[in-house]
């Protein structure tokens, strides 16, 4: 065969490589964004918020540890669908507010690298020639970085 041939299935097999490789991580990506977003939504229901009409029984002279339980005995039993989701368990209050902060704190930080990851790439993609065609790259830039808003 050709070397210019040669050279062209050997560029294509690396673009092509690289393409995966960013679909992949993209798909990571949105079942990510997913879970966050589950999360945000069940998390308020969840585990109720202490608010003005729900602390009536707290004493309002004890020290404030938590933001979420207050001086409200966080030992307190509250029942939460278990990950499996097809069975409830019963935790303590505190330890379960804490457990879907420390879970969304988790989730926040793979987001992020999940979107550092996608960005450099398609940039990397881009450098190659495979989008130099298609889209500029200060559009790509645009449609890589992503706002997500919950």
């Amino acid at each position: 065969m050709d070397e210019g041939v040669q050279k062209l299935q050997h560029d294509l097999s690396v673009v092509e490589y690289e393409a995966e490789l960013l679909l992949l991580t993209r798909q990571e990506l949105v079942e990510s964004l997913t879970a966050l977003r589950k999360i945000a939504r069940t998390s308020q229901s969840s585990v109720p918020m202490l608010n003005e009409e729900g602390t009536h029984f707290i004493d309002k002279d004890s020290d404030i540890t938590c933001k979420t339980c207050g001086s409200h005995d966080g030992s307190e039993p509250l029942w939460i669908l278990g990950a499996g989701g097809d069975f409830f368990v019963s935790l303590p209050f505190h330890e379960t507010h804490m457990k879907l902060e420390d879970e969304q704190t988790q989730l926040n930080l793979t987001v992020n690298k999940l979107q550092s990851k996608v960005k450099e790439k398609t940039l990397s993609l881009s450098e190659k020639g495979a989008l130099a065609d298609k889209i500029g790259l200060k559009s790509l830039i645009i449609l890589v970085i992503q706002v997500d808003q919950l």
